[in-house]
This record gives structure tokens, C-alpha cells and sequence, in this order.
């Protein structure tokens, strides 16, 4: 199974708030977000792994240069307009018929990563399975309407009747996805939520699997919650 981060943005909001660190190198219980994401698709057995940087990331690109792994690893250097277009690089590298999809700033608990890996590695005729958490603590979520067999009805920008759940930012797809991402682009669609609606209306069964707490990094504040996190684990 390949693995994938996304990690082009430009982390504005953080340098606005006053951290100079490039969001991947950003330090939680000693570790930079991306090489704890590195260390736990390594553990989840990654036939690959794939990152994609924009143009100037330097500190980064230098950082990962140094990284060696024992599987085949992938460095896109490319600055892109969103992390739509950001997973539309990356998807040359995702031969395998199942990947795994994630932002760099997602912190999680390893073991109910592990329990989300092993749940679409052994299903059948899901085409995808979406990291979901009832822990809402995003500026912009995106809501998220299941059925009672977690089947993904539909997603929202604003919380509807019996959407509990938001999306994690963490994607199990397969190659399915990918045909559609690549309708999708040229037809100018460029973020990742309206991409996920064209999944849902073009048919492909998408599955809900909960974690109790997902935390983006996205403000200074959020370096102290997810350090807070970790360590209660």
C-alpha cells in the first residue's frame, strides 16, 4: 500500500502568529510532523512513500534529502494552488491499487491509525475510507452525513441535521479515485471537500471510519494542544 503527504502549503497562518519553523519541521514531543507521519507508514507496512513540497521549502527539501528509507520514497518538488492539485501530483506515484492520503499537520493516535489501515486493507468493494472524528476544532470543517452503515451520504460545509462527524484529513482511496481526480481537474475544481462531493456523485461507495481526536496544526496555539495530546496517550 502506498503512502502520501501533502505538504505544499505555505503555512501562513503560522508564520502571521510568529513561527518561523516550515510547518513540516514543526516539532511535537521531539519529533517534526512529517517524520512522525514517515515513522508510522514505515510501521503500517508502506510499499512506498510520497511527499510533495512547493518550491520553497528549502529547509524541507534538505531535511527529507537526508532521509533514507528501506522503500521507495518520492520527493515532488512543486508549488501548487491547493492540495487538490497537490494529490494530483502526487498520484503518479500511487501505482498500487489502495494508498493512503494525508495532510502533514494531522496528529492522531498510531493505534486507531493502525486500526483505519488494516479496516480498508481487508475490505472488499469500499473505493474509499475517510479518517472522520467528532472532536471539532477546524475554522472551516467539513461535515460529513453517513448512514447507519457508516456508507458517506454526502459532505457539508455547514453542520446539518445528524452530521456528528467531520472530516480528519486522512484518505483511504484507490485507484478509482484517482480516475475521477483526474476528470475533476481539468475541469477547473481545485479544493479537496468539492472533490470529495464528485466521489459521492459519481458513485463510488466511501466509508466513515472514527478516531476519537484528530488536530490539524494550523496555529501556534495547536502546537501546545497536540503536545498535550500525545503526551496523554
Amino acid at each position: 500500500m502506498d503512502f502520501a503527504i501533502i505538504a505544499a502549503g505555505e503555512g501562513s497562518r503560522l508564520v502571521q502568529e510568529g513561527v518561523t519553523t516550515p510547518k513540516p519541521l514543526i516539532s511535537v514531543t521531539g519529533v517534526p510532523l512529517i517524520e512522525r507521519l514517515i515513522r508510522i507508514f514505515l510501521k503500517n507496512r508502506a510499499s512506498s512513500i510520497c511527499v510533495i513540497i512547493n518550491a520553497e521549502m528549502k529547509e524541507v527539501r534538505d531535511f527529507l534529502m537526508t532521509i533514507q528509507l528501506p522503500i521507495p520514497f518520492h520527493l515532488h518538488i512543486q508549488s501548487t494552488p491547493s492540495s487538490m492539485h497537490s494529490f494530483y501530483e502526487l498520484s503518479r506515484y500511487l501505482k498500487n491499487e489502495r494508498f493512503c492520503l494525508t495532510t502533514v499537520d494531522t496528529i492522531f493516535k498510531e493505534e486507531e491509525f493502525e486500526g483505519y489501515i488494516q479496516a480498508f486493507q481487508n475490505s472488499g468493494e469500499w473505493d474509499g475510507l475517510m479518517a472522520v472524528t467528532d472532536f471539532v476544532d477546524d475554522e472551516k470543517p467539513l461535515y460529513i452525513k453517513i448512514d447507519s452503515d457508516w456508507k458517506i451520504l454526502n459532505f457539508f460545509d455547514r453542520p446539518e441535521e445528524h452530521c456528528m462527524y467531520v472530516s480528519g484529513g486522512i484518505y483511504c482511496l484507490r485507484q478509482s479515485a484517482i480516475r475521477v481526480l483526474g476528470n475533476a481537474i481539468p475541469e477547473g475544481m481545485s479544493r479537496m471537500r468539492n472533490f470529495q462531493r464528485r466521489l459521492v456523485s459519481e458513485g463510488l461507495n466511501l466509508k466513515a471510519y472514527p478516531f476519537s481526536k484528530i488536530i490539524d496544526v494550523d496555529h501556534a496555539e495547536d502546537i501546545a494542544k497536540a503536545e498535550e495530546f500525545l503526551s496523554s496517550i
